[in-house]
């Protein structure tokens, strides 16, 4: 009698809204596959559902996505597959727009700080790390670049200098057991630090070594741990007397928070300085102009999977056509040093390649190319101005 049922169920026509989502269904999955979900459909086993984003980056983007209508069957695998495949396909035409559109992203309703923007975008791709610090005035948004960062890592924490012991960093104590501080909890990922400068000397160590280093270790009353801290920093801080007055760049010099010793571990300090009386009007007139923007679940939810997309390819290492045009770069800043707040030392040739290689991978792309390199380029430059 089953059998009967089975051969009777399988001469049934498709419904033509499940004829629909087979045809759908081709793009993703095995012919094999294919031909089992038919069968389960005709037996009424399972049905069909539309899975939808509500996400302004995949707008109108529907996922079949199946529904089992009996405990013999068991559809989550198959399910997990169609949604990959989905979204392989979708971020292969949001690789060519990532870069501008993810930027858009950050801070979205602070306007200016284009290129520090464009930094932290990259910063979200690099596997290595990429240590950036935004150094500057008060109340020109370098919080909200950090919240946005944030949001949108996969992998990520927050702190604040004036609030962050050496021992917050490193590890928190709750009882008896040693818990991850905001150094380690941010492993593989970003760890966003506010006011850095008010963060006392004595407990930087454990930020060197998750700089330099990629752990922390916690030795106190006998206990000791090693935590993996392999973390890209994102850092703001104010001038010594909170804003820059400074008119040129050795008074300038005199107004940096650190020494350095921790400035140095940087690959990019972009100077902040609150905008002159014509920007300010620009910029006024832009945030009359524009409406609010506020980063929506699904965006963000799209963004991280895209990320962690990216970061499953393989990205070669620099060519050398493409080393020597970094070597050529880099040498020709190191002739005006003197104009910069910041030293060139090799450090900029590992950041410079680390976001060449960034900017490969928020592209998709196997390999960095000379026009990543001109973008990148021009973020660097923007990082030195003391403009």
């Amino acid at each position: 009698m089953e059998l009967f049922k089975k051969i009777a169920a399988s001469l049934k026509p498709l419904k033509e809204d499940e004829k629909s989502a087979i045809e759908k269904l081709g793009k993703y999955l095995s012919a094999k596959r294919l031909s089992l979900i038919k069968q389960l459909l005709k037996e009424k086993k399972i049905y069909f559902e539309r899975l939808s984003l509500s996400a302004s980056l995949a707008e109108g983007l529907e996922i079949p996505q199946l529904k089992s209508l009996t405990d013999e069957v068991d559809v989550s695998e198959v399910n997990d597959d169609i949604k990959k495949a989905a979204f392989k396909e979708l971020f292969k035409l949001f690789s060519k727009k990532a870069f501008e559109t993810i930027t858009s992203f950050i801070a979205p309703n602070i306007n200016g700080m284009e290129y520090a923007k464009q930094a932290v975008a990259l910063q979200l791709f690099s596997k290595q790390p990429l240590h950036i610090l935004l150094l500057g005035d008060p109340g020109t948004g370098k919080t909200d670049v950090l919240r946005s960062v944030f949001q949108l890592s996969p992998i990520s924490s927050f702190g604040l200098g004036s609030g962050t012991s050496g021992v917050g960093l490193v590890a928190t104590i709750k009882g008896d057991k040693i818990m991850k501080g905001l150094l380690p909890m941010a492993d593989n990922g970003i760890c966003c630090i506010d006011e850095l400068n008010l963060m006392k000397e004595e407990n930087r160590a454990g930020l060197y070594n998750a700089m330099e280093k990629g752990f922390v270790t916690y030795d106190k009353g006998g206990a000791h741990e090693r935590f993996d801290s392999r973390c890209r920093v994102l850092a703001t801080a104010n001038p010594i007397g909170d804003t820059f007055t400074g008119k040129n760049v050795d008074k300038l010099k005199k107004e940096l928070p650190f020494d350095s010793a921790l400035l140095t571990r940087f690959h990019l300090v972009f100077m902040i300085r609150k905008p002159d009386l014509e920007k300010f009007k620009k910029i006024a007139e832009k945030i009359v102009a524009q409406k609010k923007q506020d980063l929506i679940e699904g965006d963000i939810f799209l963004i991280k999977s895209y990320i962690d997309y990216t970061m499953s390819l393989d990205v070669s290492d620099i060519d050398k056509p493409l080393q020597q045009k970094i070597v050529a770069f880099v040498t020709e800043l190191k002739k005006n040093e003197s104009k910069y707040l910041t030293e060139i030392s090799p450090r900029q040739i590992i950041g410079i390649m680390r976001m060449c290689k960034a900017l490969a991978r928020l592209r998709a792309k196997d390999k960095a190319d000379n026009s990543d390199f001109e973008i990148v380029k021009e973020i660097f430059e923007a990082s030195l101005s003391v403009e």
